[in-house]
C-alpha cells in the first residue's frame, strides 16, 4: 500500500525519537513513494495547526508529545515477549456497558486500545484478553487509559468461567490464521533480504520501509496469547525475523537520512497501523 502523505511524514518523524527532521528530507523521501512536494507541504501545516507536529527553530519537524503514548507501544515491536509473563489461566475484563455510545470520538479510542492490547469482545460491553501481561490488571489499566480507553471503564480480574464460556473465549482470536501469518510473514521477509542486494538503493527503501511496516504492524497488533492458545515460539521467530530485518532496513536508508541531515536512531517502517487513513496521530489522539 502506498503511503499518504500523513502516514509518511508522522512514520519518518517517528524514528527519530523526538529529534527533529528538516523538510527537505520529508519532501525527498515522498518523491520515492510518488507523493509531491507540495502535498508533503500542505500535509505539514494541516499536522501542525492540528497540534500533532511542531517546527523548531531551524524549521525542522518533530511530531509533539500528543502522539507520545502510541509512539512508544509501536517503538516497542522488538521488545513484545518481554511484555509477557506466564498465563495462570485468568483473563482481564473490562466492562464498557456504562459509557456513552454517542460519543464517536471516544468509542474510535476505545477500539483502538483494545486492539493495541489485543482485547475481544466476549459479549456487548465485556472486552477480555489472557492475563499474561506484565504488571497484571493494574499495568493494563494503565495502558488502556494511556492509549485511549476512558477513565470510567472498569478494568478487572476475571476468572472461574464456566467450561462453555471458557471454550467461547478461547474461540474470539482466530488462532490459525494468526500462525499462518506468522508463517508468512516469516517467509516475506527472508525473500526480501536475499532479493535487497540486487535492488537499486531506492527500490530497497521503498521495499524495506513498507514490508517491515508490514510486519512491526503485526508485531504490535499481535494479541500476545499466551500457550496453549498459541505457540510463543512461532511469534519469537518473526520478532528475530524482523530484528534482522530492522538492520538491513536501517543500512539502506542511513545514507539518505545522513544526506538529508536526519540521521536516523531507528529504521523508518510503515507505521500506517490502521486500516485505511488512520495513521498513529488519529490512533494516538483520537482525532477526525
Amino acid at each position: 500500500m502506498t503511503p499518504t502523505a500523513k502516514s509518511l511524514i508522522l512514520d519518518l518523524l517517528s524514528t527519530m525519537g523526538g529529534a527533529a527532521i528538516p523538510v527537505r528530507a520529508l519532501v525527498r523521501a515522498g518523491e520515492l513513494f510518488g507523493v509531491g512536494e507540495n502535498g508533503i507541504r500542505v500535509e505539514l501545516a494541516r499536522l501542525g495547526a492540528r497540534g500533532i507536529v511542531e517546527r523548531d527553530e531551524r524549521g525542522r519537524y518533530r511530531v509533539t508529545e500528543q502522539a507520545a503514548a502510541v509512539q512508544s507501544h509501536v517503538r516497542a515491536w522488538s521488545r513484545v515477549e518481554e511484555r509477557t509473563t506466564a498465563w495462570n489461566g485468568g483473563w482481564i475484563g473490562v466492562h464498557t456497558g456504562a459509557l456513552k455510545r454517542s460519543d464517536r470520538r471516544a468509542a474510535r479510542r476505545r477500539r483502538r486500545a483494545f486492539d493495541f492490547l489485543g482485547f475481544r469482545a466476549l459479549d456487548p460491553g465485556l472486552w477480555i484478553r489472557p492475563d499474561n501481561l506484565r504488571g497484571g490488571v493494574a499495568e493494563v489499566r494503565r495502558q488502556l487509559e494511556a492509549l485511549g480507553l476512558d477513565a470510567a471503564a472498569i478494568v478487572f480480574a476475571l476468572g472461574a468461567l464456566d467450561d462453555a464460556t471458557e471454550a467461547r473465549a478461547r474461540r474470539l482470536w482466530d488462532v490459525a490464521r494468526l500462525r499462518a501469518s506468522y508463517r508468512a510473514m516469516r517467509e516475506a521477509l527472508a525473500a526480501s533480504e536475499r532479493r535487497l542486494p540486487r535492488l537499486a538503493t531506492e527500490r530497497a527503501m521503498v521495499e524495506t520501509f513498507t514490508l517491515g511496516g508490514r510486519a512491526i504492524r503485526e508485531l504490535v497488533l499481535d494479541p500476545l496469547l499466551p500457550e496453549p492458545i498459541v505457540p510463543a515460539a512461532e511469534r519469537r521467530a518473526l520478532v528475530d525475523g524482523m530484528r534482522r530485518y530492522d538492520r538491513v532496513g536501517r543500512d539502506c536508508w542511513r545514507p539518505f537520512m545522513r544526506t538529508h541531515g536526519a540521521p536516523n536512531h531507528r529504521t523508518p517502517t510503515d507505521s500506517r497501523l490502521m486500516s485505511g487513513d488512520r495513521d498513529l496521530a488519529v490512533a494516538a489522539g483520537g482525532l477526525p
